[in-house]
This record gives C-alpha cells, sequence and structure tokens, in this order.
C-alpha cells in the first residue's frame, strides 16, 4: 500500500545548511503511517514508524534519500531484504545505522510494489462487466501481476456460499465483507487474454522478486504472505504478458494489441498515486479514447471525479473504486471490506 504523501504546507527552514522543514515532513510521515495505516495491523512496524518520528540521526539518513524514496513501506521493506527482523525500535535503529549504505542501495533500486492480491476481492464485481463470454484483462501497474486471475482464486463474501473457479476450490480464498449491496457476481470472469504494464515488472521466475514482495508485506500479517506465496504459485505455472513502461505512454498500445471481437477491461489499484497530478489527468483523458471498459482504485485525494457527489468516507484509509471515471464504492486498501454506493450497471 502506498505510504502517506509528504505534507503540504510545512514550512522550510535553513540552519547551518540543513533542510530542517524536510526532516520535520518525514517525521510527520512517519508518524502518520504509524497512526493511519499500520496501527492495530502491524505493532512492529507501528514501533519502528514512531522511534523515526522521534529519531534525529535515522531522519537525516532517510532525507539524504530523494523525496520519492522516503515511504514508510519502501524503507521498512528495503530494510527486511537486507536482513531486519521484526524487534522493537531500538534493536531496528541499530540496525538501519549499521547497515544504511546495503538499505540504501535496496530503496534506490526497487519500488512498493505491493501487488495485493486481496484487492481482487473488491475489483471483482467491476471486473466482472461480461459474464457471459471472455474477455481480456490489461492492469496498469501491474507489479508481478497477482491480480491479473481473477478467475483463479476463491472468494468469501460476507455469509454467502464461497465462489470457487471452474476447477475447484483455490489454494488462494479472498474474504470480503460488504455493505450497500454490490453486484456481486455468481461465477468468475472467463479470461482469454491477460497483459500489464510496469515501469518494472517482476518475473516470479526469479526467487528474489518473490522475496522482495514478501518483503513488503508487515510483519505479523502472516496469512497475507502465506497467500501471496500461494498467489505466486498459481501465476507461475502460466505468466502473464507483462511489458516494461510508463503506463499513460503504454496502455493504448496494450489495448489495441487485444484480439478483436474480445471485450477488454483496463484495471489498476493503487498505482496512479504515485503519479504526478498532471500524468494523472493525462490518464483519465487517455482512457476516455479507449475501446474498453476502465477500473480504478485509489485513495480517497488522488484522482479528480468533478461533480460526482460521494456519501461521506468511511472511519480509516479508504480506496475508491471506479468505473469508467464513475465512483462507486469505498474499499479498504487489502481487500478487507467493499462500501458500494454506485448504481447498479
Amino acid at each position: 500500500m502506498p505510504g502517506i504523501g509528504t505534507l503540504a504546507g510545512t514550512a522550510r527552514l535553513r540552519a547551518g545548511g540543513v533542510d530542517v522543514g524536510s526532516r520535520v515532513e518525514t517525521s510527520q510521515r512517519y508518524r502518520l503511517f504509524a497512526e493511519l495505516e499500520v496501527r492495530g495491523f502491524s505493532p512492529c512496524y507501528e514501533a519502528w514508524s514512531c522511534g523515526i518520528g522521534d529519531s534525529p540521526r535515522l531522519l537525516g539518513l532517510i532525507d539524504q534519500l530523494p523525496e520519492s524514496k522516503r515511504q514508510p513501506n519502501l524503507v521498512f521493506g528495503a530494510a527486511r531484504y537486507v536482513g531486519a527482523v521484526e524487534s522493537g525500535f531500538a534493536e531496528f535503529e541499530e540496525f538501519l545505522v549499521g547497515h544504511w549504505g546495503e538499505v540504501r542501495e535496496v530503496a534506490m533500486t526497487h519500488r512498493t510494489q505491493t501487488n495485493e492480491v486481496g484487492r481482487t476481492a473488491t475489483l471483482l464485481p467491476v471486473l466482472n462487466l461480461y459474464p457471459a463470454q471472455p474477455v481480456a484483462l490489461i492492469e496498469f501497474g501491474a507489479s508481478a501481476g497477482l491480480c491479473l486471475y481473477p478467475d483463479r482464486y476463491s472468494y468469501r463474501y460476507d455469509d454467502r456460499p464461497i465462489l470457487d473457479p471452474v476447477g475447484g476450490r483455490s489454494e488462494v480464498v479472498l474474504s470480503c465483507n460488504t455493505s450497500g449491496h454490490p453486484p456481486l457476481p455468481e461465477a468468475l470472469p472467463q479470461v482469454a487474454y491477460r497483459a500489464g504494464v510496469d515501469l518494472n515488472p517482476l518475473d516470479l521466475a526469479d526467487d528474489e522478486n518473490l522475496r522482495w514482495l514478501e518483503c513488503l508485506v508487515w510483519p505479523e500479517q502472516r496469512d497475507r504472505l502465506a497467500r501471496l506465496r500461494s498467489a505466486a504459485a498459481i501465476v507461475r505455472r502460466d505468466p502473464p504478458e507483462l511489458v516494461a513502461g510508463d503506463l499513460v505512454d503504454t496502455i493504448a498500445d496494450l489495448v489495441h494489441a487485444v484480439p478483436q471481437d474480445i471485450p477488454v477491461i483496463v484495471f489498476g489499484s493503487a498505482v496512479l498515486t504515485y503519479l504526478p497530478p498532471e500524468r494523472r489527468a493525462a490518464f483519465q483523458a487517455v482512457m476516455r479514447t479507449l475501446p474498453c471498459r476502465w477500473i480504478t482504485n485509489e485513495g480517497t485525494a488522488v484522482l479528480d471525479f468533478g461533480s460526482a457527489t460521494l456519501p461521506p468516507v468511511p472511519t480509516g484509509i479508504r480506496m475508491i473504486t471506479a468505473l469508467d471515471g464513475d465512483p462507486v464504492a469505498y474499499a479498504a486498501p487489502h481487500g478487507q471490506t467493499l462500501e458500494w454506493f454506485g448504481s447498479a450497471r
């Protein structure tokens, strides 16, 4: 999941050549990550984040990174990739200081490509647009492509019977609580073609790529880790077509490459937040010109939905799921809940 962005409006002060304002912003960024994202889900990351907020020497190290590389998820994932283990803050602080060169190198060469397969459960009601015919799925910001396989996972919505693939129960069972009567499918989509684009697509044939994804799962969330490994096994048996490129510049070519007469659905989740506002707007403009349906699933402040009236945002971090540019639901970041407010399709 993306980290909290740099807070706007923080005064930048200069003292002895040090950008004190930057350090204040980084401290606030980590404190907000502790309070709004990991509290109640990862005591380890909460302790690390709060500790960094009060640690001048760690703030000084992190502020050596480019602003886009200071994200808590990225720094923590890089530290764990190098060898940091679940611990209290004091132990983590000593590890980070002692291994900063290695951690910095990993942070500079990697991205927060969490590829949370649980989001497929909240996307399924809008992905299942053509229940009676084969479809093509194209994912932007695909990472390793785990969310390109909604037809290979099983789903447990509320107290309804589990929805399974044609071949039977999947090794990946995704649970989601819903409200507002979303259009839950009776059967999974028939996926005839799947492809994705990412700045740095991950080939799961390389064990190090899977290890990086594992390091992005919060320490105590062992169910998520097991789910990631099971989904990766499914993808390894039938790898998708993944291309490297900028999503705004590449998405049209991917849509036009789909065999004729197959409906195309383009989707992405927690991706556009990493683009500057003008590129997000460019993406929306491109999508409106293409012969496909398109789905976004982003943080509540990421996209401009114009005059659309949204219900109050529920307590806690939420994403807005939108179909063809129209908001239809709030979704929890890891696919735990779907709060539907859109009309029937």
